[in-house]
């Protein structure tokens, strides 16, 4: 029998775990599937823990989850296709969910599918290693309780292990001197830590516009926002103020390039990530940065230079949960022949158009509609259920227009689910005046 490793059991490695499920309560015969997962539960990046650098098995932590970060997406835009919201909490909720509210919805459906039958839990991939004779691989784990090693033979690798967990961490001058915190977004837990201090934000991500808003929310005394290209353009309150990129911190004093200086009590570094798979041979690596399509990953999964290695998740991301659905299903269907792949040279020109298109991409808007061509080229493909993408296309523009009209006040909005029809209601609390972020007050119909 055909054997498949899936390295992850994030919401891509869910995703897939997902299509496996569907496909056998379908009838079909499917491969034997084994999900190795280092945490003690599935979710990936939305287990919020509050470690930071190892953990006590001596792993890398993986998350880089804060405590009261919400949705900064509608959640219209990501919804499942087989499992909607209304059918998971039995009514329409808002459109900006805080964490505990998204994955308690991202582990139901696959609770509720029977899909914990393939996990492995607290079993960390060390290495893999494809034999050209036997056209097969090892995946060689470590059992994280016992402390002990062993390995196994596969035909096929999925890597779901996301590209949010290992930090890009530039370095500026005065860094190893200054009395001010520096710390990456990676190892953020709690905005209240910041209260009444003269913050520094490096970078314009979506993580420097919702850390920077979540710890003037919890009470930050003033927020700088440093951009290495651009500023982010969004109206922010009075406190906050953006400026050119970093050139030198002495003591708590930061420089900047336009000649300007701010003391500040901390920096945090919003600088993304790496994509990092350092339990890959060297010749099974995606080597890539974060953005809209990912070189050498044919149809933006299948790894071009051995198409039995897939990855999940690894674009720069508008989409996200459907995204991974649609590339799921696509990758078990290459895994189950029902997809045939073409040669390498094939591969490698359909990449190139993609490529091509790319380079010509002006905005966000432009980055927007890329994604959602790509999102249809896959859905057309395979018997996930169809939904609207154009729709979902349209929500995001209206969601960007929001955050420029108010970056403090986008999530105040309701959109209509392109799964149910439905109009979402509107949150009972402002989001800046929410500050219990539980699931209990989220899912009331009125504040406490």
């Amino acid at each position: 029998m055909t054997r498949v490793a899936i390295i992850g059991a994030g919401p891509c490695g869910m995703s897939l775990l997902q299509a496996f499920r569907t496909a056998e309560k379908n009838g079909d015969a499917i491969p034997e599937v084994v999900c190795y997962e280092k945490q003690s539960d599935w979710g990936g990046l939305w287990n919020y823990t509050w470690r930071t650098g190892t953990d006590q098995y001596g792993e890398p932590v993986h998350g880089s989850m804060y405590r009261y970060l919400w949705s900064n997406g509608p959640k219209e835009c990501l919804e499942f296709a087989d499992y909607s919201f209304e059918e998971h909490f039995g009514k329409p909720i808002p459109s900006f969910p805080p964490r505990e509210v998204l994955t308690d919805y991202i582990k139901g459906r696959v609770e509720a599918s029977g899909a914990r039958k393939f996990c492995q839990f607290q079993r960390a991939a060390h290495w893999v290693r494809y034999w050209n004779e036997s056209d097969n691989f090892t995946v060689a784990t470590r059992d994280l309780e016992s402390n002990t090693m062993s390995a196994e033979t596969f035909d096929y690798v999925v890597v779901s292990t996301g590209h949010f967990s290992v930090p890009n961490v530039p370095h500026f001058e005065g860094f190893n001197t200054t009395s001010a915190r520096v710390l990456h977004a990676h190892d953020f837990r709690d905005a209240r830590e910041f209260e009444g201090m003269d913050l520094l934000i490096i970078g314009t991500s979506y993580s420097a516009e919702d850390i920077g808003s979540q710890c003037y929310k919890y009470g930050a005394k003033s927020v700088t926002i440093s951009h290495r290209t651009a500023p982010t353009g969004f109206h922010w309150p009075e406190a906050f103020k953006e400026v050119p990129l970093l050139t030198r911190i002495d003591g708590k004093t930061a420089h900047f390039k336009d000649g300007s200086s701010k003391d500040v009590d901390a920096i945090i570094l919003c600088t993304g990530y790496l994509h990092h798979f350092p339990f890959m041979a060297e010749e099974l690596k995606l080597r890539a940065t974060n953005r809209m399509w990912t070189p050498s990953l044919y149809q933006g999964v299948v790894f071009e230079n051995n198409p039995k290695v897939m990855y999940l998740g690894m674009q720069d991301q508008y989409y996200t949960f459907n995204m991974f659905d649609v590339q799921a299903w696509y990758v078990r269907d290459v895994i189950m022949g029902r997809i045939q792949l073409p040669s390498k040279e094939e591969m490698e020109a359909d990449s190139a158009n993609w490529l091509e298109r790319e380079a010509g991409l002006e905005n966000y808007e432009h980055e927007i509609w890329f994604q959602g061509d790509y999102v249809q080229t896959l859905l057309d493909q395979s018997d996930y259920p169809k939904f609207d993408v154009q729709g979902i296309n349209n929500a995001f523009m209206d969601w960007e227009h929001h955050k420029h009209d108010d970056i403090m006040g986008y999530r105040d909005h309701g959109h209509r689910s392109l799964m149910t029809g439905n109009e979402q209601p509107v949150h009972h609390t402002k989001w800046f005046e929410a500050m219990d972020d539980s699931m209990e007050s989220y899912l009331s119909d009125k504040a406490a």
